[in-house]
């Protein structure tokens, strides 16, 4: 099976993590560096994210980001991959090193700090800033003062208070 997107990915992992996949379009087939359809193919182990807003438990295999605004206010980002759309949040981020990528961004971050970071994003060149941190880890709860809006794979969930997330070590495999 072939999914076309990050979100259709995890969501076919998560009826079967043992299923022979492969992915044409998404993050994490950009951060693999979009490799195009080939007749002979690799197997390539990769991790996963569990993740739990609150109650709820979901499967990622890109990255989760949990913010109210992109222009103010902080900003979460746990990533299995390098990229979000077409910025390269995180240029370290490796989808089978059993680790995941915290960014986070602080309340206090200014506007104009915001757009100067955002024109650097592309290219992964917005760290190091004294209002963005960037670090590994393989498992981490975060509780929020208030609900803030999540996203799992690009699919918005609503709005989480208390989120947890573990990695899964080579959970599933895809074909390239």
């Amino acid at each position: 099976m072939v999914a076309g997107s990050d979100a259709e990915l995890a969501q076919l992992v998560a009826r079967d993590p043992s299923g022979a996949y492969g992915i044409r379009g998404g993050d994490l087939h950009r951060s693999l560096g979009a490799p195009p359809p080939r007749e002979t193919t690799q197997q390539l182990p990769l991790d996963a994210l569990r993740v739990r807003c609150d109650d709820v438990e979901w499967l990622a295999v890109a990255h989760v980001v949990v913010r109210d605004s992109w222009w103010r206010g902080p900003l979460l980002a746990v990533l299995n991959c390098a990229y979000v759309g077409h910025w390269n949040v995180s240029p370290r981020a490796h989808p089978n090193d059993g680790r995941f990528d915290v960014v986070e961004v602080t309340a206090d971050m200014s506007v104009r700090q915001r757009l100067q970071a955002r024109r650097r994003l592309p290219l992964g060149a917005h760290v190091p800033h004294p209002n963005i941190t960037a670090r590994t880890a393989e498992s981490q709860t975060w509780s929020f003062g208030a609900p803030r809006h999540v996203f799992v794979d690009g699919l918005g969930l609503g709005r989480v208070v208390r989120l947890t997330i573990e990695i899964s070590p080579d959970h599933f495999s895809i074909h390239i």
